[in-house]
């Protein structure tokens, strides 16, 4: 018997991204670049402990369990009957449409609906979800789009009940009320490998008074958006039609053509080599062929949309100049700033122009980054930070999603150019909140001299801001409290909309800056990730080829490492430097190749996916003490790599000031 197709909220969602999806998703013929283990990233967005807290906000509910559209179907309908109940993950069908509710409520006529996510809230805010021309927000779009089309099945479902649609999220103004509320929520393998949640058995009232979940009413924004109002979308039809378009669409399975814009540089349906070989096709390059007439020649070619922070694509687009070979210097219009090395705009006509001439050599700004690096105090230390936000605090009084520091890696380069890598910090003990420990270890690696500390990109700088915050708040007794604010505040800046200002005296020094500013090499096709600009360098510098070529890290003699023995940085393939991430072992060995890669390379998970994930895991997972300390050691590698690729930054750079 063959199922029948309906279109769901989550391909609802996705044909609000772009409509051409339909077509492709669910095909296996198809590459696909999302996770396939969606459960991944719910561990590291905290979405499965959000959603059974939820449930227990709601005593008396009934979980629909059944995977079956038609019986899940048939046990909903059977428990909507009567005149009060609760159910949870209830299954609604109009026509080819087909939601599965997170809590439904019903009471007599009226039904409440309600969507269950895992993002922060703060109920102070006023008119939280609107722009200032009361247009729905970008961020809150999604989500609003997804619980409208969900009150727009229940309601064509059961035409003569009223339907209340809500937002439930973690309250961001509300502190925890227990100890251990997190550790409450387990995540379990049956015998077939499924993943589910557990909740433990002590799970009480007192946990759950006051909720750290909200119920946000968002009805008016549901008309909004019906109304056509909201800002986003195409309103050339309108919300009701735009459903019908989309669910005879997916069930005909007839593809929706869709224009060439910027959203296609986050399409998920593109097929790397791997995939090629694999026999996957591309739906991005049939898009493209379809309303392009490309051949495949044509995508050996840039585009505009692999341009660095380039905000006028759409109009290249728009104007029919797609590949980076079409832009004019005046479609960039490149000016100078007031400071050092180039702006923005120079380093955008910049990469278009050495597209444009055939030139793969690096470029780089030796004046002003030796006047920057001459201003330097040895010995020069680098770190790098592995952070975390949990929907559900550790500690009593803690707010959902406070931002958790439970990693660092620290490298040290010497006046005499001696490499070593001093130290460390790991902390995964379940359920403790490590931030003042994590200070104190910190301050211990860096108090020893004046050297100039370096990171790569704002976040250590957030992160140590946001712990100043939290100590500075007094909700814990902090003996050295003083001691760690005065810490933070020398080696830090204040950041945006604080109540302070402050330039510390060993302010880091930000290399994802001075790599915007001072240095760009083609083979990182535009990108100023670390993850990124380390294979490009390596491959660029035959001082880093020959000395990393051999294995000299973690060695006696050599370069001192916490975690290595007798590594060799630098191997080839094909004669090029192989990316040193990829020789590290596998972080987890019951995760594909692909789900890893996304996990270590996607942008929305901020390059630290991977370890994000591994420490909701060893939080909130059964595993063994083999695992865990598997997991454990690959953290500490990847930490280790991340301070490394830095340092060999460094040494890079000064090889090419020679």
């Amino acid at each position: 018997m063959t199922r029948k197709r309906y279109l769901t909220k989550s391909r609802f969602i996705l044909a609000t991204e772009c409509p051409t999806k339909l077509f492709y998703t669910g095909k296996a013929e198809y590459a696909n670049q999302d996770l396939d283990d969606s459960f991944l990233l719910a561990l590291a967005d905290g979405g499965f402990q959000v959603g059974e807290l939820a449930k227990h906000y709601f005593p008396g509910g009934h979980s629909i369990h059944q995977l079956d559209y038609e019986l899940a179907l048939l046990e909903t309908n059977e428990l909507l009957k009567q005149e009060n109940v609760i159910i949870f993950e209830a299954a609604i069908a109009s026509d080819n449409l087909f939601i599965r509710a997170d809590i439904l409520v019903k009471n007599g006529t009226q039904i409440k609906l309600f969507e269950v996510k895992s993002k922060s809230f703060d109920p102070t805010i006023e008119d939280p979800f609107a722009n200032k021309n009361g247009t729905i927000k970008a961020e809150w779009r999604p989500y609003l789009f997804d619980v409208a089309f969900q009150k727009y099945v229940i309601e064509q479902a059961f035409p003569k009940l009223s339907v209340q649609a809500f937002l439930m999220m973690a309250d961001k103004s509300v502190g925890c009320p227990t100890e251990g509320l997190n550790q409450k929520f387990r995540l379990i393998k049956d015998e077939n490998g499924r993943k589910s949640v557990t909740v433990s058995s002590s799970l009480s009232d007192a946990d759950l008074t006051p909720p750290i979940l909200c119920k946000v009413n968002v009805n008016a924004q549901c008309d909004q958006i019906y109304a056509g109002t909201d800002g986003g979308g195409d309103h050339t039809i309108s919300f009701a039609k735009r459903i019908e378009l989309y669910a005879q669409s997916y069930v005909s399975d007839l593809k929706i053509q869709s224009p060439v814009s910027t959203a296609c540089s986050i399409c998920e349906f593109y097929t790397k080599e791997s995939d090629e070989q694999a026999g996957l096709k591309s739906g991005k390059k049939e898009c493209w062929k379809e309303r392009l007439g490309w051949n495949d020649e044509d995508f050996s070619s840039a585009t505009v949309l692999d341009i660095w922070n380039f905000r006028k694509k759409d109009q290249l687009i728009a104007s029919d100049r797609i590949k980076m070979s079409e832009v004019l210097k005046d479609d960039i219009s490149p000016k100078p700033d007031k400071r050092l090395g180039i702006s923005a705009s120079e380093r955008q006509w910049l990469q278009v122009e050495k597209h444009q001439k055939g030139d793969n050599s690096v470029w780089i700004d030796k004046a002003n980054l030796k006047k920057e690096m001459d201003s330097w105090v040895f010995p020069l230390h680098f770190i790098d930070f592995e952070t975390t936000m949990v929907a559900i605090p550790f500690n009593k009084g803690r707010h959902p999603y406070e931002g958790i520091s439970f990693q660092f890696s620290h490298h040290v380069v010497y006046d005499d150019g001696k490499v070593e890598h001093r130290g460390e910090y790991l902390n995964t003990a379940q359920g403790t909140f490590p931030n003042c420990d994590f200070l104190r270890k910190l301050e211990q690696e860096l108090d020893k001299d004046k050297g100039s500390i370096f990171r790569y990109s704002n976040h250590e700088n957030t992160y140590l801001n946001m712990i100043y915050r939290q100590l500075k708040s007094g909700k814990t007794d902090v003996e050295d409290r003083d001691k760690l604010c005065e810490f933070i505040k020398l080696i830090t800046h204040s950041i945006s909309g604080s109540t302070e200002m402050w330039v510390g005296e060993r302010d880091m020094v930000d290399m994802w800056e001075m790599v915007k500013r001072y240095y760009y090499d083609p083979a990182t096709n535009g990108s100023n990730s670390i993850k990124q600009v380390l294979p490009a360098i390596l491959n660029s510098s035959n001082f880093l080829k020959e000395k990393y070529s051999k294995p000299i890290y973690g060695t006696a003699g050599g370069i001192k490492s916490k975690n290595f023995v007798n590594w060799q940085w630098i191997q080839f393939d094909s004669g090029k430097v192989i990316d040193p991430y990829k020789l590290l072992p596998k972080m987890f060995q019951d995760v594909s190749e692909k789900d890893m890669q996304i996990l270590c390379d996607n942008d929305e998970l901020s390059d630290g996916g991977a370890a994000m994930t591994a420490y909701a895991r060893m939080q909130f997972e059964e595993m063994s003490d083999y695992e865990r300390i598997e997991i454990r050691k690959a953290l500490l590698k990847y930490c280790e790599l991340d301070t490394m690729a830095m340092v060999m930054l460094y040494e890079g750079w000064k090889d090419l000031l020679k």
